[in-house]
């Protein structure tokens, strides 16, 4: 008699976990305290101070130029901008060479709390009778028509630009425009499109930038020093007629369509800003907590602390609102479906076994219980085993890898302030799970009662990663073709290729050589005559309850798709990963729920054939999600080029092949449960 909980005189099927999810919710209410963004202050102090830990100088450092435009990137000294003659960088990683980032310093250089006006950095000028400066300017003007922007750095914080949209509220973005050429039939709403000093159909460089760094001064034992809160930065555009005699009021510099001698005069302006530190020292804010207002008006009172520099790239309380309304839309969803799920289990399910459990056998109605009729082909073997294995293998990798990612992430031991940190988790990450994909999938094609495990070794280690590395290969060919900085070089590429099959395999191997010692143990057992199906119903067909089933849980997660998809194409960072975990589970438990009410709805009309048809009523999830992709880009995207097309589907296609496997295995492992609990607690005569 299998285990459960009683019901009546009987035991039914059993609901376990319940006190694991004590224990998560406990540990999620005691979370808040604890918050490891990754990131640590910097003092600074003036110069002369006694204190040698603390640095008088400031280093303002450039990440890759990005475009709403153009998925190429490029690195800052891709154009002609002043060039640091040091040009140190930061140590690379494997997460820097795959997402393509490269931080470099540039010479814009201040001491702390001295204040510079219109300082002159350096001079480029452009001949028409010299072809490579020429060039340079052509690949200025492209970046500029294309709407490039800046990303700096200054103490490990990204500088933000502020400005007022449309209905004249305040608006902060990471990173700041290189130039502003002023389309009015433009369908992008860029800021200097309201410049009255602009001209239409014309090139401006900004060739200055007022920086703001705002601080808040603390005590040591050798006097005061300072850590910096937020730098701010206001792009102009200055025709600077005498370098020696800069003034920075003059009108915009425009950039002459016809080959013309033209010289840029590159200058910048810093001022700093004291606020009073905190009187006490609170938890650092949550990333969900309301945004500093670090463009208030003049007077206004303001106390900010180190911990909430990256209130800026917060959104307004209406957006988290909106997405919590939204997340409490798709858990009402996945509370229906629990109530259907406990309806058959224990209105129809339980009560049909207790039923017949107490019938003896002269007085059976097979035809009041479909489903106990297949039970001796419910366990048939599929067809197609050992790709099934294979799928479910790579799956389980993916669910592990997703689960723990996010769960770190929510607590604050993975920083949202730095993608390359987490690709360099996520690789680590994955190595390590080859080892439960391989077992998994060798447990399950030994099950499946296979044969050929050197073709089934090979496909676990290499199909998924084989894909990915393609699809990869392929992005980084239109990348090279463009020029661009986030393609990957010939020697990165390598290593990733070692790393990925010679890392990956014997781990992989490791796995399936304890994985096919032992196999899933079935409860009853199959007969050796293959039963006639019955007529199905037009509901019940395959294909119907496949496109169906997953629209539910495409629907609990369609929502926040769009605002995930906004934050991966933007160089906005994506903070809220609590509440990525909450939609994971509710993902998780929706695609368990509707494949369990599909799975008994195909054994009550006698159809036992349930293996893919798990696997692909929940998977089919992934298809939705490639739909909402496409329809993403040619709504919301305003790229033309074919590279970026590339770029784009070549991520995409990644994304819902990580969804497919993902989906498709918590269905099938929810119907497996399903199907062996509830014939593991029948009477088999």
């Amino acid at each position: 008699m299998g285990a459960g909980f009683p019901l009546g005189t009987k035991r039914c099927l059993a609901l376990p976990g319940l006190k694991w999810l004590l224990w998560f919710w406990l540990l999620a209410a005691t979370s808040e305290a604890f918050y490891f963004p990754g990131l640590h202050p910097i003092t600074h102090c003036e110069e002369g101070h006694p204190n040698s830990h603390c640095l008088p100088s400031i280093q303002v450092y450039a990440d890759k130029l990005y475009s709403v435009e153009n998925m190429a990137t490029y690195d800052y000294d891709s154009f002609d901008f002043c060039q640091d003659a040091l040009k140190k960088s930061p140590s690379e990683n494997l997460g820097k060479i795959i997402s393509g980032e490269q931080t470099m310093s540039c010479p814009y250089k201040f001491s702390f709390n001295k204040e510079e006006t219109c300082r002159k950095v350096c001079v480029k000028s452009y001949a028409p009778e010299d072809e490579d400066q020429m060039r340079r300017l052509a690949f200025l003007k492209g970046g500029i028509k294309q709407n490039y922007y800046h990303r700096w750095v200054i103490d490990s914080t990204r500088v933000i630009w502020c400005y007022d949209k449309e209905d004249k509220s305040p608006y902060c973005t990471l990173g700041f425009p290189i130039g502003c050429f002023k389309d009015p039939n433009s369908q992008l709403k860029i800021p200097c499109l309201n410049n009255s000093e602009f001209k239409n159909n014309s090139l401006y460089l900004f060739n200055h930038v007022d920086i703001t760094i705002t601080y808040h001064m603390e005590s040591d034992t050798t006097g005061n020093v300072a850590k910096l809160i937020s730098s701010r930065v206001e792009p102009k555009s200055y025709k600077h007629t005498d370098e020696n005699h800069l003034t920075c009021n003059e009108p915009p510099l425009e950039i002459p369509e016809d080959e013309d001698y033209f010289s840029v005069i590159y200058t910048y302006s810093v001022k700093f800003e004291a606020i009073p530190p905190p009187s006490h020292s609170p938890v650092p804010i949550p990333a969900n907590s309301l945004p500093t207002p670090i463009h208030s008006s003049e007077g206004e009172s303001k106390t900010v602390k180190w911990s909430s520099e990256w209130d800026h790239d917060i959104e307004s309380a209406t957006e988290v609102n909106i997405l919590w309304i939204r997340l409490v839309n798709s858990f009402f969803v996945v509370l229906t479906l629990c109530g259907l799920v406990i309806i058959v289990i224990l209105k129809s399910i339980c009560r049909d076994i207790i039923k017949c459990n107490r019938i003896k056998p002269p007085m059976y109605n097979w035809r009041r219980f479909g489903w106990r009729m297949i039970h001796g082909s419910i366990f048939r073997l599929p067809k197609y085993g050992m790709l099934l294995s294979v799928f479910l293998g790579q799956g389980t990798q993916v669910f592990i890898m997703a689960f723990f990612s996010l769960f770190l992430a929510g607590l604050g031991f993975l920083t949202p302030a730095d993608r390359r940190a987490l690709v360099n988790y996520g690789i680590v990450l994955w190595f390590l799970l080859e080892i439960p994909a391989g077992y998994v999938s060798a447990k399950m094609y030994k099950t499946f009662r296979g044969g050929k495990w050197k073709t089934h070794f090979l496909l676990t280690t290499l199909l998924f990663p084989g894909i990915v590395f393609t699809d990869i290969f392929i992005m980084n060919l239109s990348l090279w073709m463009e020029g661009s900085s986030a393609a990957i070089s010939f020697d990165s590429l390598a290593t990733i290729f070692t790393l990925c099959f010679g890392v990956s395999t014997p781990l992989t191997f490791l796995g399936v050589f304890f994985g096919k010692r032992d196999k899933f143990q079935f409860p009853v057992r199959a007969y050796q005559t293959r039963r006639v199906r019955t007529q199905r119903r037009f509901f019940t067909k395959p294909t119907i309850t496949i496109i169906l089933g997953s629209l539910l849980p495409f629907g609990c997660m369609f929502l926040q798709l769009s605002y995930i998809l906004n934050r991966i194409w933007s160089p906005h960072m994506y903070y809220l990963f609590a509440f990525l975990f909450l939609i994971f589970l509710i993902l998780m438990i929706s695609c368990s729920e509707v494949t369990v009410l599909l799975c008994y709805f195909r054994l009550s009309v006698e159809d036992y054939g349930w293996w893919w048809r798990a696997f692909l009523t929940s998977s089919f999830t992934s298809t939705y999600i490639l739909m909402y992709a496409i329809h993403y880009f040619f709504t919301k995207l305003h790229v033309i080029d074919i590279g970026s097309i590339f770029v784009y589907f070549g991520y995409t296609l990644i994304l819902v092949l990580v969804f497919f496997l993902f989906t498709g295995t918590i269905g099938f492992f929810s119907c497996f449960s399903f199907i062996t609990a509830v014939y593991g607690v029948m009477k088999v005569r």
